[in-house]
């Protein structure tokens, strides 16, 4: 199988059967299958997916019984994939097929994973100001400067799926969470097309959990292995800080008489303490749960050898 495409569907019913045909004028001589997911549509998207599925034996329709988001849709396609390069697309036609040449073509350049750039977007500004905000940011944050990191056009090798797992919000990151890994990233300009169906599936709630997720990004990809590196140094620093505060009114009582009852400084001081040494312990057991999971990863991979 040489591409495979993967594409979240939830309420496209009118553009499922042009998509599926401009990507069959666009995968050339190469074998491929499609596979689409229905997100939970309340139209007549799954229907029509089924229509799609018997006249074109590649296509393969996953149907959820109710909306899951799109991290869950592309994971469960992710899992089925077999090509040697997997694209991901929306659904609605703002995506346009006729690049994915242009894809294949970079990937062939040595590249693992290529996103696509919304260089020319026709999406009202309400979604441009925050989508700007959030990949700088993004950028800044990862050292990986893309100008789109949530555009939904994207070429992958396998592995480079085989190898990630995502959930909630976090298929805007997996360029991110690739490059994590060693995998190396591109990105080309993208024709933008005008929404002509239905309406978009972005909100704020959305836009706020993006940014909740950037959180867990940076967790698992910067500290995954070493939990205690983070929680371990904001907790010598607050330690510190609350050791500096006591030791100061420990002086001030011992030499100078000072009555510490109506201090509240002292009790500032014991609960940045208390605050340091918890963030230590939740960063040992961090530690203490890696140093487990890969013992038992190790034993399984040696029980498989054998």
């Amino acid at each position: 199988m040489d591409l495979s495409f993967v594409i979240p569907v939830f309420n496209e019913e009118k553009t499922l059967k042009e998509l599926h045909n401009k990507i069959l004028e666009n995968v050339g001589i190469n074998t491929y299958e499609i596979i689409f997911i229905d997100d939970g549509s309340k139209d007549n998207s799954y229907d029509i997916l089924q229509e799609i599925a018997q006249s074109d034996k590649n296509v393969q329709v996953i149907k959820f019984r109710k909306n899951f988001g799109k991290s869950a849709a592309l994971q469960a396609a992710f899992d089925k994939a077999k090509g040697d390069i997997v694209f991901t697309l929306d659904a609605d036609l703002q995506d346009d097929p006729a690049e994915i040449p242009k894809f294949i073509e970079k990937i062939n350049k040595g590249y693992d994973l290529i996103a696509g750039w919304k260089k020319h977007r026709k999406d009202p500004i309400t979604k441009k100001i925050p989508s700007r905000i959030f990949n700088i940011v993004t950028s800044v944050i990862f050292k990986l400067k893309l100008h789109d990191y949530n555009c939904g056009f994207k070429a992958y090798k396998n592995e480079v799926i085989k190898s990630i797992s995502i959930y909630g919000e976090l298929h805007r990151y997996i360029p991110a969470i690739a490059k994590a890994k060693g995998f190396k990233i591109s990105e080309i300009p993208v024709k933008h097309h005008k929404r002509r169906f239905g309406k978009s599936k972005y909100g704020f709630e959305r836009f706020t959990r993006g940014f909740l997720d950037l959180l867990t990004v940076t967790m698992i990809t910067k500290y995954e292995r070493s939990p205690l590196y983070l929680f371990g140094i904001g907790g010598l620093i607050i330690s510190f800080i609350g050791f500096i505060v006591t030791l100061y009114l420990a002086i001030m009582k011992i030499f100078f008489g000072m009555a510490l009852s109506n201090r509240p400084l002292l009790f500032l001081g014991v609960l940045l303490i208390v605050v340091g040494v918890q963030l230590i312990s939740i960063g040992l057991l961090g530690e203490m749960i890696v140093y487990s999971s890969k013992n038992i990863e190790k034993r399984n991979n040696n029980k498989l050898e054998n």
